[in-house]
């Protein structure tokens, strides 16, 4: 066995002793208060994010480029993923999070301006993030960098995830709809590692945000106003 499954095994010993008891009012059932929607990449440790250690408090969904959608014979439809706790466990809260330098966003970008040659899995996943991605293309303001570019682009992926879900005939009218950024290369205010909300419910102008959520006003902050 290769030193990494070794080394993961050991972990979750220490793991194992501290969650024991921790199983006991959920052993039969679930009902978390939010599913989230996050980037599988590795810097983006979904739980942590939150601090949470408890069992039954989120249903975290992961993908490259945070999708809520899935592609079927009937179309494109939310992703059973997310929809799942939403249809099954009474969860009324959703959040997609997006974050700085997200690498499937990058890509689809760079499908999208040059063509890339990636494996028939990547370009699926590609190809379900370029549709919403592009209209943005030409919006874009002409003297951003290439990071302002993608971080300008990853608010913009995140606020079409919430409009899909909010579009979807699927997800009830009653679920809030939150879009984030995890923010870890220093791009927004505040510290590195924190979370910043730049939707909520298809709002996405700050200053209304702060104004209808005076408590959050500092967390609430945005790059692009398209």
């Amino acid at each position: 066995m290769n030193q990494t499954v070794v080394d993961l095994l050991a972990r979750n010993v220490d793991h194992a002793h501290e969650f024991k008891t921790r199983f006991d009012d959920v052993q039969d059932a679930q009902y978390p208060g939010a599913v989230t929607v996050c980037c599988s990449d590795s810097r983006v440790l979904q739980d942590h994010i939150w601090g949470n250690d408890e069992p039954g408090q989120l249903f975290s969904c992961g993908n490259i480029g945070n999708r809520v959608i899935q592609r079927t014979d009937e179309g494109d439809v939310v992703s059973g993923d997310v929809l799942y706790p939403i249809a099954h466990t009474g969860t009324k809260t959703a959040i997609v999070m997006g974050h700085t330098g997200c690498g499937a966003v990058t890509a689809t970008y760079d499908d999208l301006t040059e063509g890339l040659d990636e494996p028939a899995g990547i370009s699926h996943c590609l190809d379900l993030l370029k549709p919403p991605l592009e209209p943005a293309l030409d919006m874009l303001p002409d003297d951003v960098s290439r990071a302002g570019t993608i971080n300008r682009l990853v608010e913009y992926n995140v606020d079409r995830q919430i409009q899909m879900l909010l579009e979807s005939e699927d997800v009830l009218d009653d679920v809030d709809c939150i879009g984030v950024v995890y923010d870890f290369q220093d791009v927004y205010d505040g510290e590195r590692g924190e979370v910043h909300v730049i939707n909520v419910d298809g709002e996405t102008n700050v200053e209304t945000l702060q104004a209808a959520h005076p408590e959050l006003e500092a967390r609430i902050e945005r790059l692009w106003e398209y």
